[in-house]
């Protein structure tokens, strides 16, 4: 049985779908969820749905009893709440006799400036000291990060942020959902580490250069002030942790910390991972 939490999530969610591509029988397939009645598209395919509410450690437990693969997709939420959230995760697992955790961590987590790696690190602390066999999936940053709300920067004509000329080596969701099914399919994951990111890197005037290209229309990039751009985020009603995540991100992506390119995540996808020409199509017809 493999257990996927987060599973009405849209990575949780497309791992699932991947594990059935896959040839995975939806009777081998668990999807852990806080709200059973979100899975229903996936119960209507034979998956079963188990409750796992983060929350109540004892649902845990329950989710993730008789389990070969556990797919541990990280929580969203402050920094403070994750960490206890995972830590429970992995206690339940350890408790329950999980055959193999799997994490989807950040990359380069041990060295990441980036804030949200403190949740990671944590995390896969709590992994090696519980004794469970695990793999841990490294994911960089999801192109969609930046992409999602590019159907309204075209129409503003204007993409901001604190980025400056930093490089990002992204890669889609679905790529790094993929990657994740494949190393849930195989018998040789456990000890392994798998660092995931885009086979290339761009800029965000480079994502704004395409923007323009692909929409036929004026779009640009403003580099601005942390604190200003904190401001608008704060002014666009995000939550207080969404927005600290976002900024640092960005400050960080500035000094190169999410240039870096590894070539794990095309190895598992076996073809190149999606490029952010793809990633720009996508989002402005979405």
């Amino acid at each position: 049985m493999i257990v996927v939490t987060g599973a009405t999530g849209q990575f949780g969610h497309q791992v699932i779908e991947h594990l059935l591509e896959r040839g995975v029988p939806a009777q081998q397939i668990a999807a852990a969820v806080r709200t059973p009645a979100k899975a229903a598209d996936l119960a209507a395919r034979g998956v079963e749905v188990r409750l796992a509410d983060y929350e109540r450690p004892e649902t845990l437990l329950a989710a993730f009893a008789g389990v070969d693969k556990l797919l541990l997709v990280s929580s969203t939420g402050p920094d403070d709440t994750r960490i206890v959230q995972h830590r429970a995760a992995v206690e339940a697992a350890a408790k329950a006799g999980v055959g193999l955790i799997a994490y989807t961590s950040v990359t380069a987590a041990p060295t990441s400036p980036l804030s949200l790696a403190r949740v990671h690190r944590d995390t896969e602390q709590a992994i090696a000291e519980s004794g469970l066999p695990a793999v841990l999936l490294r994911n960089g940053w999801y192109t969609e990060n930046y992409t999602a709300a590019l159907p309204d920067a075209v129409a503003r004509g204007a993409i901001a942020g604190s980025a400056g000329q930093g490089r990002i080596a992204s890669a889609t969701r679905a790529d790094f959902a993929e990657a994740a099914a494949v190393v849930l399919t195989r018998d040789d994951q456990a000890g392994k580490v798998h660092d995931l990111t885009g086979d290339t890197a761009w800029s965000l005037p480079e994502l704004a250069a395409e923007a323009a290209a692909q929409s036929g229309r004026p779009v640009t990039y403003t580099d601005l002030p942390a604190e200003q751009y904190r401001q608008i985020l704060t002014g666009a009603g995000l939550p207080d942790f969404v927005t600290d995540l976002i900024v640092d991100a960005d400050i960080q992506v500035s000094h190169g910390a999410l240039a870096h390119i590894t070539t794990d995540l095309g190895e598992l996808l076996g073809r190149p991972t999606t490029p952010l020409s793809t990633a720009v199509t996508q989002a402005l017809a979405a």
